[in-house]
């Protein structure tokens, strides 16, 4: 097995945001193998906000504590560093910035020869100059296509797709468009945390706030952000005035287009830990993203966590959740709200047959896929460096 008793430095989210496919994966290598994860360097110039202003103060205190042990193999580098990317001396800068932390916090782990897992583009100026053994980007959105990226996300990404010796893709449109940069790509999709989810399907409670809302109550989980399309979510609403409509999430986009609707609750977000609850009083769930480019190209975590749990799934037609067993993807608005209205009729609510259709979609798997690919590289490299080899 490759991915055993490795140093891994991983360039993601920040580690206390809700479990994303990073987390997952790098729970599991951290088993047997040592993980230094270094929050993100965002993908964009920060606004004139208060949530900007607040995001700003808390990345600083972050930095001020150190390298922190969150969970066992697992260390939390938050760095300092110079928001925005436009421009090539602020790119060149935080290279120097960043590295320099890295380097402190693999010293004083005693890493060395890490594996470079870079999950965002912004990794760029430090990736492959750690003195690693191989660089992995593992890349699971077209982060250009955010509506507030910086100018400069693309060109970064471009120089990570150079230098990486292995690029892992989410989604097959993904796939074919790193590919193009960089023959060394591979498909690995999204698994999911399946029996954390199949608890929806099992006796259980469910939260006070839910339990006092009518039913039957048609649910959503996620970030609410500017690729939810919130219009067609106010069309679902406004067509069963009777059941309530719940949004689990923070909220980060205008939610003009709900105004009014008097049976949609935003509730806010909740801990993961909390959502199978949520999950077991929901009757139908929603995946409800826009038709763009972001979109086109995501392979969306909630749609195999809604299967998981048990619950009929209505999404928008975007590629990857046609490949998922337990979705019912719609060709337009009025089809999502007809299958809506079809899964209420049905009874709705979680099923035990139906979350085994992806009981076998588990991290775990998906880990052994990024194995295999990682083994067949390693030998690779050796067949065309045989003298020299390449470290275990």
């Amino acid at each position: 097995m490759p991915l055993s008793g490795r140093d891994i430095v991983c360039f993601s989210n920040d580690w206390d945001g809700d479990p994303l496919s990073k987390t997952h994966l790098m729970r599991l290598l951290a088993r047997e193998n040592r993980i230094l994860w270094v929050n993100s360097l965002g993908n964009r110039t920060p606004r004139a906000s208060a949530s900007d202003a607040a995001k700003i103060v808390r990345k600083v205190r972050a930095a001020a504590r150190g390298v922190v042990e969150v969970e066992r193999n697992i260390h939390v580098l938050a760095p300092l560093y110079v928001p925005g990317y436009r421009s090539e001396a602020v790119r060149a800068a935080n290279g120097a910035l960043v590295r320099a932390q890295v380097r402190r916090a693999m010293s004083r782990l005693g890493m060395a020869r890490p594996i470079t897992w870079a999950f965002l583009p912004s990794a760029a100026p430090v990736a492959g100059t750690l003195g690693e053994s191989l660089v992995v980007y593992h890349v699971v959105d077209e982060f250009s296509a955010f509506s507030d990226a910086s100018g400069g996300v693309a060109e970064l990404e471009r120089r990570l797709l150079e230098r990486a010796d292995l690029v892992v893709a989410s989604s097959q449109r993904l796939l074919e468009a790193k590919r193009r940069a960089n023959p060394r790509t591979v498909l690995v999709r999204h698994g999911v945390d399946w029996a954390h989810f199949a608890r929806a399907c099992e006796p259980g409670p469910i939260p006070a706030e839910l339990a006092r809302l009518p039913r039957p109550v048609i649910g959503f989980f996620g970030l609410v952000a500017d690729w939810i399309d919130l219009a067609l979510v106010r069309r679902v609403a406004d067509a069963y005035p009777h059941a309530s409509v719940v949004l689990l999430g923070k909220v980060v986009t205008s939610t003009a287009p709900l105004a009014g609707a008097r049976n949609v609750h935003l509730v806010g977000r909740r801990p993961y830990a909390e959502l199978p609850d949520w999950c077991r009083g929901f009757a139908v769930a929603l995946t409800p993203f826009r038709r763009n480019d972001l979109a086109l190209a995501a392979n969306p975590l909630k749609a195999r966590e809604y299967v998981a749990a048990g619950l009929p799934n209505v999404c928008t037609d975007l590629p990857e959740l046609r490949a998922i067993p337990g979705c019912t993807v719609t060709r337009d608005d009025d089809a999502f709200v007809a299958e809506v209205g079809r899964a209420l009729a049905a009874g709705g609510g979680p099923d035990r047959a139906r979350s085994a259709l992806v009981r076998s979609e588990g991290w775990e798997g998906k880990l052994e896929e990024l194995e295999g690919h990682l083994a067949a590289l390693e030998r690779r490299r050796r067949q065309a460096s045989p003298a020299r080899g390449v470290p275990a």
